[in-house]
């Protein structure tokens, strides 16, 4: 499976006839210069040969040549905003290009109704006094062939030494400039509109303040930053007793097994002893653990009756999309929401796994009252292997809480005829604001992360779930899933565009480490990382190309350190090298405008959108691998994939 680069096509194909072109341009305007002087005028052929005209008859004959032969290929110097712009065909066959579309054209920012982005509105200004409608987006226009609203769905991707960007708009463009100041123009014109788009504000220093406050102007204006926090973390991952070779560009996933599911799978519930299972519309897959990946067992639990064991069982809602392993893994609760569309459920289902029966069916309520809940999740990274456990974690738009399966006289609740039986509300906080929680995980000692529509990233120790210790501020896009390492050193946000890697160490007051979930990081906070795809694989991806379920490879023990991220969009799952992704002198990082973004991956391709994409537990790397196998879920197969240790 290949990295990002063979895919893009770093060099345009037709660059040495832009070079040709800018030469020429130089060289008309030298022409000029040298009659005006009455001086020695070189033409193309003669500053290969070094031979010098010697008339003025025969520099005014040159010049009228240059002009009609290379007048309509240089910059116009009326033309505002000139670029070239160029367009990718062929997808990812041997045929794929880069092809010139305009030799010679212009961009432009308008300002549109955001309902109406085909509108011609106003265009840009350059009175930066200008007062701003928070109704109004900024459309990113091209001639007659591209027009689009300025959002990180574009997928900008920059390159300064060459004075290019690419970007995706129903196809992978291209547009080149022809001076590094333009160049510039563009970017910081660029990156104005998108913060206006984003926040409805007018993109200016106390408005930064105001969105990112005082203690995050390094996520605002990274070059500023302090990177020493990602330099030392770089010295810790090399220290690691545990840390084994991690994936590089030599390395190659190799396909173990394929087979196909029964039903259409929802989720993947990996375990760390025996089994996994794949969560369907029909049933419950149960899989074998090897070190080579899952196989199936051929045991199906039926949510209606007729399972592996003969049981019988009913669903109150629509299948579940929820699987939470539980009680050393012989126990699962399953989710069902509510509504097809909307994660939001009233209550989950308890099956024991041993005899494949749903030995409880759970509501949850608090001081009398039925609520839901759009989210749970164990109380540790570890805790589903804790035969004694009865505690796990909900999520629901403004609550964060501890769920009990025991009640309040300390005896284990059983199914029976009549009432279902309530969840117990341990310990929790209901906010009175809109918090608007979408999803969260846990460390190895129980602190929570939570992510939000608004992007934020609220960290909360294990003690208390009234007051988060840190909150990150967003960077406009919703977090629709979030992982922590381990250790709680690293946190991994998913957006539909990018993931968001955040380092949650500090140095406090006393020059003692501390992360995020134990104390006020207060302004000793470093910028995080983005994760992207180049523009050129997130069109290859597919129509639903929007990034979910970002995570770290599965580490349960201290001491060790999690060496893969890996994220699924459209039909793609992407990994990254966690080590390379954090060294602070990696290539993608050079010369960059903004926080920093690493382009650098390795792709599984399948045929279908893939459901889900997740490395089994750290037990599963065997000697001659760097790393756990790869599961990867697509609705109808379920594929495993080890890392080859080759050099």
């Amino acid at each position: 499976m290949g990295g990002s680069q063979s895919r893009e096509g770093l060099e345009i194909s037709d660059s040495d006839e832009y070079e040709d072109e800018e030469e020429e341009s130089e060289e008309y305007e030298e022409a000029k210069s040298s009659s005006a002087s009455k001086s020695h005028f070189q033409t193309p052929d003669s500053a290969r040969s070094s031979e010098t005209l010697g008339t003025l008859d025969e520099v005014d004959a040159r010049l009228r040549s240059l002009k009609l032969k290379y007048s309509s290929k240089r910059p116009s110097p009326n033309l505002k905003n000139a670029i070239k712009l160029y367009l990718h065909v062929g997808g990812n066959t041997p045929r794929a290009k880069w092809i010139t579309s305009e030799k010679l054209t212009s961009y432009t920012f308008i300002r549109a109704e955001p309902d109406n982005p085909d509108d011609d509105g106003e265009e840009e200004s350059d009175d930066e006094g200008t007062s701003k409608d928070s109704n109004i987006c900024w459309v990113f226009k091209i001639g007659s062939k591209v027009r689009t609203p300025v959002t990180s769905t574009l997928q900008l991707k920059m390159f300064p030494e060459q004075r290019r960007v690419d970007f995706v708009a129903l196809g992978v463009w291209a547009i080149k400039f022809f001076a590094d100041e333009d160049y510039r123009a563009f970017v910081t014109k660029f990156q104005n509109c998108l913060f206006e788009n984003l926040y409805g504000l007018e993109a200016t220093e106390e408005n930064r303040v105001k969105i990112y406050g005082k203690d995050f102007m390094g996520w605002a204006k990274p070059e500023a930053a302090d990177d020493s926090i990602w330099e030392d973390a770089e010295d810790s991952f090399a220290r690691s007793p545990a840390s084994l070779t991690p994936l590089t560009a030599s390395q190659d996933l190799r396909e173990e097994f394929e087979e196909a599911a029964n039903g259409g799978i929802q989720s993947l519930a990996l375990g760390a002893l025996d089994n996994s299972f794949l969560v369907s519309d029909l049933g419950i897959q149960v899989m074998k653990n090897f070190s080579h990946g899952i196989h199936g067992k051929g045991a199906f639990v039926n949510y209606n009756g007729g399972g592996a064991h003969g049981n019988t069982s009913s669903f109150e809602h629509s299948t579940p999309k929820k699987a939470l392993l539980m009680k050393a893994e012989t126990n699962m609760l399953l989710m069902s929401p509510m509504t097809d569309g909307k994660p939001h459920a009233r209550g989950l289902h308890q099956l024991d796994i041993e005899t494949g029966r749903i030995v409880t069916d759970w509501k949850f309520e608090k001081d009398g009252a039925d609520i839901t809940m759009r989210d749970i999740t164990n109380d540790n990274k570890g805790s589903q292997l804790d035969p004694s456990a009865s505690t796990f974690l909900g999520l629901d738009d403004n609550r964060l809480c501890q769920w009990d399966m025991r009640d309040r006289k300390g005896i284990v609740q059983t199914i029976v005829s009549g009432d279902t039986p309530v969840l117990n509300w341990n310990q929790g906080h209901q906010f009175s604001r809109g918090t608007n929680f979408q999803c969260f995980a846990t460390t190895g000692d129980g602190s929570i992360v939570v992510g939000s529509l608004d992007g934020k990233i609220r960290l909360y120790s294990r003690t208390s779930m009234r007051m988060a210790k840190t909150a990150f501020p967003g960077l406009g896009s919703p977090i629709t899933h979030v992982d922590v390492t381990y250790d709680g050193k690293w946190i991994l946000g998913t957006t539909n565009t990018y993931l968001i890697l955040i380092c949650t160490v500090f140095i406090d007051k006393d020059g003692k480490s501390k992360t995020g979930f134990t104390g006020r990081m207060g302004n000793r906070i470093a910028a995080p990382r983005l994760l992207k795809l180049t523009p050129l694989d997130s069109h290859l991806a597919g129509v639903n190309n929007q990034f979910h379920g970002g995570q770290f490879s599965w580490v349960t023990e201290n001491g060790k350190q999690e060496r893969h991220l890996v994220a699924s969009v459209g039909k793609f799952s992407i990994i990254w090298n966690f080590q390379q992704v954090k060294n602070s002198n990696h290539g993608c990082y050079q010369n960059r405008e903004g926080l920093k973004s690493c382009y650098c991956y390795k792709i599984v391709p399948k045929d279908e959108s893939i459901v889900d994409s997740r490395f089994m537990h750290d037990k599963f790397a065997v000697s001659d691998s760097p790393e756990a196998p790869l599961v990867v879920a697509t609705p109808m197969k379920v594929s495993s994939f080890s890392i080859s240790g080759r050099r």
